[in-house]
Order: structure tokens, then sequence, then C-alpha cells
């Protein structure tokens, strides 16, 4: 019997239960032995795996993260582990990997593909919506319904004690989240890594929303968003296995800006992990599952470096090295929309 392996790696995000629920289910019913790699690509430097039957996916379906573990290794970073996964994947005699992840996962994978183990496909992954080559990732769905939902309380709470209120969100070069969530949440600012912060603009902004009688204001800034004034640069932080820097602290320093120029009261709220965590929404489940389905079939159909994708309402596959060789990033149609709204 032929043996399947699936690993999840990167950020974890809800919808990943779902998608190796489907792999497996899929597998198993198409004559395949399937088996869990632990932690990402860890897993497979390490040999670490577990057995996936039916009972080890039964009622996973509305469960947040993944059973199977995550993380961000790296297989091209330390010398030594990329024969280490070569030589695993022999060991563990598969046929072929499902790889689900978002940027880095699968650009891992899109180069194994070339290095030694073509037998791979890719599911897309992230909260961050940046992948190309898809219209959406599974995960995206649930975190921005969330970060919508922390920016309807925040509202009131701003309203009632006459607060401008600074929302971090995740997005670290795509502000997919931030836009979304900030329309629909109604927010009167929103700032995305794809245009940087003009402070005196945004200060503006809330200063006209004063004058004429809003003694409260929303602003909704991704993580990754950077000032335009090199004054205000945040200082260099650490660097994670795919040298991507550890976000954190824009909406700190952006309310201290806003506090500091316009002399309104000014709090920051960070979603930060809230926004990964959680039972996936319906519209997550429903694709990942569609996701997992059809991953299967291209492996059974022997389509190797693919990654699965929605485009319109069908799955389709497109070649994994599309997907990853240039990040998504926000619409300016869609932050033109946005910014009707602004003030």
């Amino acid at each position: 019997m032929e043996r399947i392996g699936i690993l999840t790696g990167g950020g974890d995000c809800p919808g990943l239960n779902p998608v190796i629920r489907a792999v497996v289910r899929k597998a198993l019913l198409d004559g395949y032995e399937i088996v869990g790699i632990k932690n990402g690509w860890k897993g497979l430097v390490e040999n670490d795996t577990l057995p996936l039957d039916m009972d080890a996916v039964s009622g996973i379906l509305p469960k947040g993260g993944t059973i199977l573990g995550t993380s961000r290794t790296n297989p091209y970073k330390k010398e030594g582990d990329l024969q280490k996964v070569k030589d695993n994947f022999k060991k563990m005699n598969l046929c072929a990997l499902v790889a689900v992840g978002g940027e880095d996962t699968l650009g891992v994978a899109s180069k194994l593909t070339k290095d030694g183990i073509p037998n791979i496909v890719g599911v897309p992954k992230t909260i961050d919506n940046d992948l190309s080559a898809t219209d959406y990732t599974f995960g995206f769905d649930t975190a921005l319904n969330v970060a919508m939902e922390c920016i309807d309380r925040l509202h009131t709470t701003a309203e009632s004690h006459h607060r401008i209120i600074v929302a971090e969100v995740m997005g670290r070069h795509a502000g997919w989240i931030a836009i979304e969530a900030g329309i629909a949440g109604g927010a009167d600012v929103i700032l995305i890594p794809e245009i940087p912060i003009d402070i005196e603009e945004v200060c503006s902004v809330i200063k006209r929303r004063h004058e004429r009688g809003k003694t409260f204001s929303i602003v909704v800034v991704a993580e990754g968003a950077q000032f335009k004034d090199s004054d205000l640069i945040l200082q260099e932080q650490k660097l994670d296995a795919f040298g991507h820097v550890r976000l954190g602290g824009i909406g700190e320093a952006l309310a201290n800006e806003i506090e500091k120029k316009t002399g309104y009261e000014t709090r920051v709220s960070v979603l930060g992990h809230i926004q990964r965590g959680g039972s996936p929404t319906a519209f997550d489940r429903v694709l990942g599952t569609r996701f997992g389905v059809k991953a299967v079939e291209l492996l059974k159909a022997k389509k190797f470096g693919r990654m699965v994708a929605l485009q319109g309402v069908k799955i389709i596959d497109v070649p994994l090295e599309d997907a990853v060789k240039e990040l998504k990033t926000v619409d300016m149609d869609l932050y033109n929309l946005a910014k009707v709204f602004f003030g």
C-alpha cells in the first residue's frame, strides 16, 4: 500500500484540522496509507511522525490549530537539515507529501521539488491571504471575522470614554486583514504595509472628526505597516528562520504619536494571536475540506509540484512556484474604497 505524508508548517490558523481530516478521509477512501509529520518541516528533519486513521481525525473539523503541531523550521537554514529531509522522506517510505502552509512552508516545498523530492502538492494556508494564484487562503476568513468583532467592541468603549483607539491586527507584508476588517468594522483610518504611514495625515483625519463633533476614532493598523517619516522607524528586531522580523510595536508607536500631535487620549489594543485561534468559520471549514480532497486527487493523478487554489468558485491547481514567487498585496481599488469612509 502506498503511503502519503502530510505536514502543517508556519503559523497556525483555523482550518488546518479540516484540511487534515479531508486529506486523511480521501486518502483512505482511495486506498492509501497516511502518516502525519509532526511540527512542519521539523518533523521531516527529525523523523517525527504519528499514524493517521479515521479515529485520529474524528471530531477535529470544528477545532482550531492543528493536531500535527507546527513550527517555523526552515530545512535550508541549517547545514545538514536538507539531507535529513531527503533521507527521512525515504525512511518513512512516502510516495508523496502534502505540505500545508503559507509563503515560507510552500517556498520550501517548491524548492524541494527541484532538490530531490518532486512528489509534493501544496495547500495554501495563511491568515494574511497573501499567497498568489488563489483568491483566498483558508484561515483568512476566520481571522477577518475575529478582527471585525474586536473592532466592533472597541467602538463602544472608544465612544464612551471619548478616546482614540488604535487596533493593531496581523499582516506582515500585506494588509488584507486590516483593510477588510477595517471596512467591515467601520474604522475611521486604516493603515496597511503597502502604503507608508503619513502621521500628519492620520492626525488631520482625526482632528476633522473632532471638529464635526465626533469625540472618538478607531484606527486600524497592520502589524507590518511602517512610518513614512524615517525618524519614526521602529527599532530593528530579531529574525526568524526565514529571515522575517518578529513584528510588534507599531500600534504602540502610532498611538503615542497620535496623542502627542492631537492632544486626544489614545489607547492601543493589539489583537495578536487572538486572530489565529478558535474555531474556523463555515467558509474556512468548507474551503479547507475542498482543498484537502483536491490535494489527494492531484497526488493520485501524479500531478506533483502543484498547489490547490480557489479561483472564483472553482478549486483548481497551479504550479507551486507561481504561488510563492511574489506576494499578493492589497488591491489599491479596495484601499481607495476604504478611504471614502476615512474620518
